[in-house]
């Protein structure tokens, strides 16, 4: 799939169609900041879920912590019980999986959850960790000097950025 044919829409729509074949009760959503707290809220929505979802920050164990730094809006806040829940950990975008791994160890610092799956809107390759999403809307190709994420406006449609490094 090519850049030009990436309708964030139409692949939130297939993310959840995919995502109600394998949503069970009692399952938690969990978005990381910021793009995947959008899907989070989202699926909330259309799924009909009350309970509370999950964000989530990698920032605290991301192996770059010291270039980056912390973000003031990337905090993690988890209104349940990790342990012993099933959680669905949502991402707009999956590169190199090192998001996902700074995730998986903030999320354990808060309990064993019995088990994780992984959605996320476009799987971008350039893996640098044995990483894999459960469930992926695209699968695309980008330069390795072009980032993707996902952006929402005033009335929470969605639509990517893409920038040139």
């Amino acid at each position: 799939m090519s850049m030009l044919e990436l309708d964030a829409e139409a692949l939130y729509g297939d993310l959840l169609a995919s995502v109600k074949m394998v949503f069970k009760p009692g399952m938690r959503l969990m978005g990381i900041t910021s793009g995947g707290v959008w899907l989070a809220q989202r699926l909330q929505q259309d799924l009909g879920l009350t309970e509370p979802i999950g964000v989530i920050s990698s920032a605290m164990h991301r192996d770059d912590y010291a270039s980056r730094g912390m973000a003031a809006a990337a905090q993690t806040q988890i209104p349940f019980d990790v342990t012993g829940s099933h959680i669905l950990l949502l991402d707009d975008v999956l590169f190199t999986g090192r998001t996902i791994r700074a995730v998986i160890n903030e999320l354990f610092d808060f309990g064993r959850p019995a088990s994780i799956k992984l959605a996320v809107l476009v799987d971008r390759g350039g893996r640098e960790l044995p990483i894999a999403a459960d469930m992926c809307a695209a699968r695309i190709h980008l330069a390795a000097n072009q980032s993707l994420s996902l952006a929402r406006d005033e009335s929470g449609r969605f639509s990517f950025n893409v920038k040139v490094r």
